[in-house]
């Protein structure tokens, strides 16, 4: 898309100078109400919404777009507001995140192409199912656990290190260390059962674990990882990764 100079001016005079993307308007220029909203969700049908015909959207939400769209949640076609206002243009991230969720990993089938596509374009930080997903995306395969991981208590030691991390976990899937013998290398193993609890590639900047990192209330040894995936964009970012 072609991003071009462009300036809010208020009914008082006030200007904001920004960049401009997306379809343009005859003769360059729009008018609208600017409003904001502060749902942290729906974008998409806020966008599409009817009740938002003739006004500029301003989102107060610090991530719009990160979960992306799909026809089925369209209000109407085509998008009914004049504008959308953002502070920093979901378009060159220093790094995408894989969260967490539920279920089992080969029911989300369009995830694997689409981290497949991401993988060696910026780095990459998964977790949970997350982490399931970036092995999919590498070729590997996930097996049902027996009873799952489920608590704040579960015993998993760094390979790197030895040391042991106690970790908050919630999952019944799991990667199946077998099928990543030759995409990945084996970061984090769980002590109760053996099961593969991280990752590494080997060719890109990617990495994840099973368990939840960032738990609260819940164990903090894993808030190292953060730091890691902070380290590993400052890198790929001065070009001393690819």
């Amino acid at each position: 898309m072609t991003v071009r100079d462009a300036l809010l001016v208020l009914a008082d005079g006030t200007r904001f100078e920004g960049e401009a993307m997306g379809a343009e308007p005859d003769g360059g220029v729009t008018s609208g109400e600017v409003v904001f909203n502060t749902a942290m969700t729906g974008y998409q049908e806020i966008i599409s919404d009817p009740s938002y015909a003739g006004q500029i959207i301003t989102f107060t939400s610090t991530h719009i777009g990160n979960y992306g769209t799909t026809p089925a949640d369209d209000e109407a076609r085509p998008p009914h507001c004049r504008g959308v206002v953002v502070r920093d243009l979901a378009r060159r991230p220093d790094g995408v995140f894989l969260s967490n969720g539920p279920g089992d990993p080969s029911a989300v089938a369009h995830a694997p192409d689409a981290i497949r596509d991401l993988l060696g374009e910026v780095p990459v930080f998964g977790i949970c199912l997350g982490h399931q997903l970036l092995a999919t995306a590498l070729g590997a395969s996930t097996v049902k656990l027996p009873f799952g991981h489920h608590g704040a208590n579960h015993p998993v030691r760094r390979e790197a290190t030895g040391q042991i991390e106690i970790t908050s976990q919630n999952h019944s899937f799991a990667v199946d260390e077998g099928s990543l013998a030759e995409v990945a290398d084996i970061t984090h193993r769980n002590l109760n059962d053996g099961v593969v609890e991280g990752l590494a590639c080997r060719d890109v900047p990617a990495f994840s674990v099973q368990y939840h990192p960032e738990a609260g209330p819940g164990p903090h040894d894993a808030r190292y990882l953060f730091d890691e995936f902070e380290a590993l964009m400052d890198r790929v970012a001065a070009g001393e990764v690819r």
